[in-house]
């Protein structure tokens, strides 16, 4: 099942490659290891502020969880999945910036580019700033030991920017999104699996082009929160 999160006017816009099985299960994103590291030593905040959805709006380039290789490791996601949905959601969310982990994530959206030479370059995507960061997962271990000026010098420079822009959340603990007439509304981005009925006038109707994906019937819509 595609594991998304966050709302339509979420400051951080982060992609990564794929959910694990751990995040397949419990329906969190980056609920394991990886994200442990990510939240607590690269971002250095709080679980609270990195599942605010007007924080960070969390996706991959495949919304589901790939399934095991029969060679070892996960498989490749496939690319439907982020033509189908993940275009439209670059459309959809107002964020002011993007991050992107893992060297398929990056190679997405900067085809032919190495993965180190991305990470120690700051980058425009979509008009707005963009981040590349190695995936934080433990199995990594070998990029974090040839790259050691990851750690000392360029996280704490994007780290700087993340907490520079979450700065009104770490003072009022909340954010707002305004309409063009300047009223507060709170948009979640949610999904919502049918086999029947009609969308309403709020729904965009899409369907999943993506053989491995078992939701065949999907929408992408806004809906309002109390």
């Amino acid at each position: 099942h595609p594991v998304v999160f966050g709302t339509a006017g979420a400051k951080i816009m982060q992609i990564s490659q794929a959910p694990s099985r751990t995040v397949h299960q419990t329906g969190k994103p980056f609920n394991d290891a990886s994200g442990k590291r990510l939240r607590s030593k690269w971002y250095q905040i709080s679980d609270d502020m990195f599942y605010h959805p007007d924080n960070f709006y969390i996706v991959s380039i495949a919304h589901c969880y790939p399934g095991k290789h029969p060679g070892g490791g996960d498989r490749r996601p496939p690319v439907c999945c982020a033509e189908t949905w993940l275009s439209q959601e670059l459309e959809l969310v107002q964020n002011e910036l993007y991050i992107l982990i893992g060297g398929y994530a990056a190679s997405y959206f900067f085809p032919g580019r190495q993965l180190t030479e991305l990470v120690f370059q700051s980058l425009t995507l979509r008009g707005k700033p963009a981040f590349v960061l190695p995936h934080p997962s433990p199995l990594n271990i070998r990029w974090f030991q040839e790259n050691p000026e990851f750690a000392d010098q360029r996280m704490p420079e994007i780290r700087k920017t993340i907490h520079a822009l979450l700065k009104q959340d770490i003072y009022s603990g909340q954010t707002k999104m305004k309409n063009t007439d300047g009223r507060r509304k709170y948009m979640y981005i949610k999904r919502r699996f049918t086999t029947t009925g009609r969308p309403s006038m709020h729904h965009i109707p899409l369907i999943c082009l993506s053989a491995s994906c078992t939701c065949k019937f999907q929408q992408l819509y806004f809906q309002p929160v109390p």
